[in-house]
């Protein structure tokens, strides 16, 4: 690793062990992440374009589109899983927890796309850096979502519609791909005790935060549209780690 980019990766590593989160700007995410993986950035994004319509949201919405992918990663490299459903205990999530929820896959093309690969790999040397390693495990079970919310005028769209949360696993990436006509959607931090840690705005293509599930709670408030006669909608890409 370039010394620049450990520099950056000591910035970023330096507030989740003091604090249980970091915010990554973009530019501190592309020197980690590399040129060559971010190159066709595009076409990563407009695979969100392709979503599938979330149907399990309890609170009746149908505002939330989304892909699910699941790997299993090591010291000695990444393999995608077979499809799998996800699953949260109604500890985690009252609203959507305690049911197997099956979405549609990530494209194949996706899951081995050069910015998803690069992302994992930056995530688990995070993940990796940060764990007691009486506490690591060989292989991490790891979960990428690829979330959609949209909004309309009289509908406000719900980033985190179970409000206020953990999510069960050991660390979460927020990684922002695109916000299109949108006001609002502004990230909290809060410690175990739900007093508010901290805040941001994640804006620009690649805006992250980094979440250690174990200390922190986070929840995002609702987007609405700028211009209500023109789509508007807020994608993220969310990716956790958790024992196996």
């Amino acid at each position: 690793m370039a010394e620049d980019t450990a520099t950056v990766l000591a910035g970023l590593e330096a507030p989740l062990r003091a604090d249980g989160f970091a915010f990554v700007p973009a530019g501190a995410m592309r020197a980690l992440l590399g040129q060559q993986a971010v190159a066709d950035w595009a076409s990563f994004a407009a695979s969100w374009n392709r979503l599938g319509l979330d149907r399990y949201m309890a609170d009746g919405g149908r505002y939330r589109r989304r892909r699910h992918a699941t790997f299993a990663i090591s010291a000695g490299g990444m393999t995608r899983k077979k499809h799998q459903p996800h699953y949260q205990s109604r500890d985690y999530n009252e609203l959507n927890g305690g049911i197997e929820r099956w979405f549609r896959a990530m494209e194949p093309e996706m899951g081995s796309h050069p910015a998803l690969q690069a992302i994992l790999r930056l995530m688990h040397r995070i993940v990796t850096d940060l764990s007691e390693p009486a506490n690591r495990p060989d292989v991490w079970h790891t979960e990428v979502h690829q979330f959609r919310i949209e909004a309309l005028e009289n509908s406000p769209g719900q980033p985190t519609p179970e409000g206020l949360h953990r999510d069960g696993v050991d660390w979460v990436m927020v990684i922002m791909v695109r916000r299109e006509n949108v006001m609002s959607g502004e990230t909290s931090i809060h410690d175990l005790q739900r007093t508010l840690l901290g805040g941001f705005m994640l804006d620009q293509p690649l805006d992250t935060a980094v979440v250690n599930d174990n200390r922190v709670y986070h929840g995002v408030t609702a987007v609405r549209p700028l211009d209500p006669t023109r789509p508007a909608y807020r994608d993220v890409l969310v990716v956790t780690f958790r024992h196996q």
